[in-house]
This record gives structure tokens, sequence and C-alpha cells, in this order.
């Protein structure tokens, strides 16, 4: 607003005091048409205020001779101490932000007698039409106000904390300056270092992840006087609705929360072992921005050896299999500043819901638990026999029989070698790493890298032969082995001779048949290996027993 130097006011102040005294009519006092009120006033201008307003003043005819709108300023002053035109003074008090008054000034009030310059003539009414933007005192603090309460509060903002939050920033007047959720980006900070304005880092003292307070802070404690580039004004109040999303200090360590442990625990993880395991990953709002679970398969890793983000190495340590726990991580033992992708903003912290699936380490062999041995227990299976068995498996979720030839590569190794020396009716817990079960890659319903629990009940025993025969004697063979294959002593044995000699041994329990297979067959093998030049006789030249065989093949190797 256009204004006289502070002499000439003075003395045009008492220069109407002098014709106030003097004058023998009435002197009007000013006109105040409040002609846009806003519907919700959360305050009123009073002496002492400072006010920030927008103007156009004219003469009573309409003819504009000032507007703070052509110079694009808004007129800043303090209200009550004879800073701008008396009747302005006092037809602003009781004005509310946002509101629009039209303020007619008699000329006692306004410039008197003597005008002002070429622009307004002496004894001139003039009207100010007035449109209030703001309003504070010195005296005022942060206003602040809780929007909406975090369900859960572990922890408040504390000075020289980390924080990450979303605003909305506004004048007094709604006109908004800018917005974190505009740029699909937090404000991230540290609180009570000067990164903020004092008035932001005094209103989020005592914040929850979760809530959401409004701030309306004066402009000395926000950008002052000379404001912040284009879109906030010198002398602003600004208002904020804050919404906190993270916190976190850069002395903070993770932090674990044990939720289930089974009751059984007889082995927690150590770095090395590897471990297998499903997890929900959020942040602390709660929001979800990785779930194993959608995608049907466990995390799989190293524990201790920098695979995974080393707050979370650090988490699964002391696990046990079955055991459910959250791990909170700050960001410097998480993603950092950089964050990870799209779903990991920078200095996040991350919480992991984590169920652990099972461990293992590389070095394990199998182990086994007898639970039941019965008496007396003469005779052991072992390599090369044939066994049925009963068994549970915890990830196939089975419960039937299974019979097999041990050593023969037809189960994995690991529980070919928990089958192994056990008796009729014995039973066992047969845990098998993945290494010396399914693997890496797994099988059919065993997924990779799993661990395998089995609870087996060993059924029947069929003694097996070794590797490569067919046949065993249990008992000294026939010192003329030929004159006994002979029954009829024609000099050669057809299949039919050689078929009924064997089961008359196996039947007397002085040889032993190749297990799990049909007799028939393997006598059928045995005998082709004996009819050497395949005319359907063996003669005794052919005849060899396969030690002689097997001795003849080394003394070839050595001669080679």
């Amino acid at each position: 607003m256009w204004r006289l130097p502070l002499g000439l006011r003075l003395k045009l102040v008492l220069l109407l005091w002098a014709w106030v005294e003097s004058s023998p009519g009435p002197v009007g006092d000013i006109v105040v048409d409040r002609y846009s009120v806003p519907k919700r006033c959360r305050r009123e201008v009073k002496d002492g205020d400072f006010v920030r307003y927008h103007y156009n003043a004219t003469f009573i005819d309409g003819k504009q001779f000032d507007s703070s709108y052509q110079r694009g300023t808004p007129f800043f002053e303090v209200v009550g101490q004879g800073r701008q035109l008396a009747g302005v003074d006092k037809g602003i008090v009781g004005m509310c932000i946002n509101e629009r008054r039209k303020i007619t000034v008699p000329p006692h009030l306004a410039y008197g007698g003597q005008g002002a310059g070429d622009t307004i003539p002496p004894d001139t009414t003039l009207v100010f039409d007035l449109h209030l933007l703001d309003i504070f005192n010195r005296a005022d603090k942060v206003q602040t106000r809780v929007i909406k309460s975090s369900k859960n509060c572990s922890r408040s903002v504390m000075r020289t904390d980390f924080v990450r939050f979303h605003f909305n920033g506004s004048l007094l007047d709604g006109s908004t300056f800018d917005s974190s959720y505009e740029r699909s980006q937090t404000q991230d900070s540290v609180v009570g270092e000067g990164w903020l304005i004092k008035g932001l880092e005094e209103g989020l003292l005592g914040m929850c992840v979760g809530e959401i307070r409004n701030f309306i802070i004066p402009p000395f404690l926000a950008f002052g006087e000379k404001g912040y580039g284009k879109e906030i004004p010198p002398h602003a109040t600004l208002v904020y609705d804050i919404l906190l999303e993270d916190l976190h200090n850069t002395k903070d360590d993770i932090t674990v929360e044990i939720q289930e442990v089974p009751e059984s625990c007889t082995r927690k993880s150590v770095t090395g072992d590897y471990i297998r395991y499903h997890y929900n990953g959020t942040f602390l709002n709660g929001i979800t921005f990785d779930t194993s679970y959608q995608r049907n398969s466990t995390y799989n890793t190293y524990i201790g050896l920098g695979y995974v983000i080393s707050g979370m190495d650090k988490g699964l340590q002391g696990v046990c299999v079955g055991e459910r726990r959250r791990i909170t991580i700050p960001p410097h033992l998480a993603y950092g500043q950089q964050g990870a992708g799209k779903d990991i903003p920078g200095s996040a912290v991350v919480v992991f819901d984590i169920h652990v699936i099972d461990f293992h380490n590389p070095k394990d062999s199998v182990q086994v638990d007898v639970t039941f041995k019965p008496e007396p227990c003469n005779e052991t299976s072992e390599v090369n026999d044939f066994v049925q068995y009963h068994y549970n498996c915890s990830l196939l979720d089975a419960n039937t029989w299974h019979y097999v030839v041990l050593g023969a590569d037809k189960v994995i190794d690991g529980l070919d070698e928990g089958l192994r020396g056990m008796c009729v009716g014995e039973r066992r817990t047969i845990i098998v790493p993945p290494h010396l079960g399914h693997g890496e890659r797994g099988g059919g319903d065993v997924p990779g890298s799993a661990v395998l629990h089995f609870e087996v009940e060993l059924v029947s025993i069929q003694k097996g032969v070794p590797e490569g025969y067919l046949f065993v004697w249990l008992k000294d063979s026939p010192a003329e082995l030929f004159q006994a294959l002979d029954m009829n002593q024609d000099k050669e044995v057809p299949l039919e001779e050689f078929s009924v000699f064997i089961k008359q041994q196996v039947a007397e329990g002085k040889g032993r048949l190749k297990p799990a297979q049909d007799p028939e067959v393997v006598i059928g093998d045995m005998f082709k290996n004996q009819d050497r030049n395949k005319d359907g006789r063996i003669t005794a030249e052919e005849l060899k027993l396969k030690v002689e065989e097997d001795a003849e093949k080394e003394d070839q190797h050595d001669e080679l």
C-alpha cells in the first residue's frame, strides 16, 4: 500500500487531531462491508498481529488509485501500531483468513485535509477492498493437531532421528506450494540438525509411524521475511499435513521379535548354514513390498556369508526349524540410501516376518535316530540287501510302504545310508540334507534344497548278493561243480537242468539269488553267462565261477 514518509504522516496526524478538535460538526467512522466471509474462521485479526493481504484502493466513484495485485506483492504490516492508515488499521480488526471486505475510510482516518501528493486530493473518502491472506503474532508457536493416531506406537521421533514423511504444504489461504505425493517420493531428513525449517523439526518430535498431524507454522519458524522461491512469499505462515512413513537412527541395530518357537529345537542356525524360509517383507507403515508366499517358493540362501543384506544375515542367526520371527532392519543394514528398484525407496526401514522351513550345512551327514529296536536283533540290513519299509516323509506327506535294494541307486543316497544296519521291526528317524537328497533342483513334490525328514520302520530283509553277482554260495560250492550240475551225466547242461540245480541250492540254503527280481529271469541270465558259445548247452570247458572270471580279468589288466 502506498504510504507517506513517517515524518509527514506524524505531521498529518497532528493536523487531523487539531482539525477534529476544532471541527464543529460530527466526524464519520469507517464503514465495513464483509461481503465474503469463509464458513470457518480459526482466527481473527487483533491489535499486535502481523497481516499480509492484497488490496485494491479506489475513490468513492470506483476510480482506482492503488493496487497490490498490480505490483504482484501483498501488503505486509503489523496491526494497531500506526504503521498503516488509521481507517484500514481499524477496519481490518476481526478479519478472517480468506475473508474479503470493503473498508470505506473517511478523510480524517485516511489522508485528511492535505491529501497525498497528486494522487489523493484533500478531504477524500477512500475505499479499500481487502483479501486477507495471512495472520501471525510474534508470540505464536507451532500449532499441532493430530488428525490420525498410530495404532501401534513403540517408538516416536527424537532429535537426530532420520525420518521419511509425506506432506501437503499450503499457505494459510489454502493455496498449495508443494506436495510430496505429487512427486511420489517422501521427504527424507534428519530431525534436529537444521535440515528442515525450525517449525517442522519441532512439530515432528514425538510423532509415530502412521500418524498424521497438521502443523501451522508462523513465518519466523518457517522461511521468514525472505520466503522461498516463487511458491512461498515472504512472511508466509505455512500449513503442513504430515504422514510419518518411517523413522530410524543411524545408531540403530536390527531388532528381533521371536513370535513362535517349536517345542523341540535340537539345533540352531549358524554362519555357513543354508536356510530355506518364507517371508513377508513390509515397511514400518505395514505396506508390503514383497512376499515369498505369493510365489509359493521359499527364499533359499547361505547365512552369514553376504548373500543377503547384512541385517538379514544377522537376523537369521540362531533360528530353529519351524520358528517364526520378525526382523526389523534399519536402512544402513538393509538397502541404504539407494533403496532397491521401484519397490524399496532409499533410507527405508524394512520389516521381515519369516517362517523357517529348514536349514542344513553342506558338511552335514545323514542324521539317524533309532526310536525303537526289537530284541533280539541277529540280522541287519546292509548294501545289496532287498528291504521293505514303511515311511512318512514330512514334505511328501506320505504314509506308505516301499521296497528297495540298498546300494543300487534306487533311492536318494541319504535314505539308502539311513536304512543300513536296521533290524526287522526297527523304527528310525532319518534326516537327510539336500546334498544327499534331491539337491538344489528338488524332485517331484520335493522343492529344491529341501531337508527331508523320514520316519521309517523296516518290514523285511532279503539278503542280497555283491554288486555284479546274480548268485552267491552261502556254503562251499561242490568240489566238482560241473558234475553236480550235469545231473544226468551226459556231459552237457541245458537250461532246464541248470535251473533245477540252482533252485535246489537256494531251497537247501546253500546259495542265494539276487533279490527283488524274477528268479527265472536271474537264472536265465546266469545260464547265458555260462553258455559262452550260445548253443543252449553248458559244457565243462565253458563253466567258470564268477570269482574265477574276475581273477582272469584282473590278470589281463595287469598284463596290459
